[in-house]
């Protein structure tokens, strides 16, 4: 497996954007799309923590997608003790796809929706807060939107791959997951993985990396911080596909892991492992 550096650009126009990298689905971090918001210099750790410090949070772990524990609220705590803690060091808590707008609709002044491209989704607006080199594992978009995500006050490293890889990176069937690591790559379990090429980089505070619809990102908290993501929309196909994962998710991958608990789990790892051994057999 090998990773590229992903480019970063200042000053893109909208019209460069769409036909460079929305319309060729090519990722790009922006240096200044949300240079004119006022959370770039508002939203830090003392500020939040002063004034909204008191918000209940909801908590996620590790065991975020593991099959015996699906989707597994590890616990609630004070928005100003999480943010502590994530600013002490290490941790493996995280907040994960909190809709903080609707707790605290004030802060909806502090962002400005980019006129980059058409058809923002402005009722989903996403925060994520994790504590350093706490994962969000490799895995593509239910909703199959494109993803703006904006990082605030600390660095975050930011690994992409195309949906061409898909196969090579072990997709569990009936879901967005896999469960390679592109950090620590275990080829003796995963040889097809050797033939990838990733995507990287590490966003600094008011960055903003576009992630193309469709596209698996493996995200790692170098330090201790949060992003917001930002979606758009600018296919009916990706829609319809992103309604037909929410429908299969719901009804099929939910119900037969509610079902068959951990032989549903075996069942997905081993159809991920056929699928990796035919690009590996188109090789040979």
């Amino acid at each position: 497996m090998k990773l590229v550096p992903i480019e970063k650009r200042s000053g893109l126009t909208r019209e460069e954007f769409i036909e460079n990298y929305l319309k060729p689905s090519r990722p790009v971090v922006f240096t200044d799309l949300a240079k004119d918001w006022p959370a770039v210099q508002k939203w830090t750790f003392e500020w939040l923590r002063e004034n909204h410090g008191d918000l209940d949070v909801p908590l996620v772990d590790k065991h975020l997608h593991d099959a015996d524990k699906y989707f597994q609220i590890a616990k609630t705590m004070k928005f100003g003790e999480y943010l502590s803690l994530i600013e002490k060091g290490p941790t493996d808590l995280r907040i994960f796809l909190f809709d903080i707008f609707k707790k605290i609709p004030e802060l909806a002044n502090d962002i400005r929706f980019p006129t980059i491209m058409d058809g923002f989704l402005k009722s989903y607006k996403f925060v994520f807060f994790g504590g350093q080199d706490s994962i969000t594992s490799l895995h593509y978009d239910m909703d199959c939107s494109n993803v703006f995500l904006t990082q605030f006050q600390t660095r975050k490293q930011v690994i992409l791959f195309s949906p061409e890889e898909s196969r090579r990176l072990y997709h569990h069937p009936f879901t967005v997951m896999s469960k390679v690591d592109p950090l620590n790559p275990d080829y003796e379990r995963f040889p097809a993985l050797k033939g990838a090429t990733g995507h990287e980089t590490t966003l600094l505070h008011g960055e903003t990396i576009f992630i193309p619809s469709l596209w698996w990102h493996h995200i790692r908290y170098v330090d201790g911080g949060f992003s917001l993501a930002l979606r758009a929309n600018n296919s009916i196909f990706t829609a319809v596909r992103g309604g037909m994962n929410l429908v299969r998710h719901a009804f099929v991958d939910r119900s037969m892991t509610k079902l068959l608990g951990l032989d549903w789990q075996h069942w997905k790892e081993k159809k991920a492992v056929e699928n990796a051994q035919s690009v590996l057999r188109q090789q040979a």
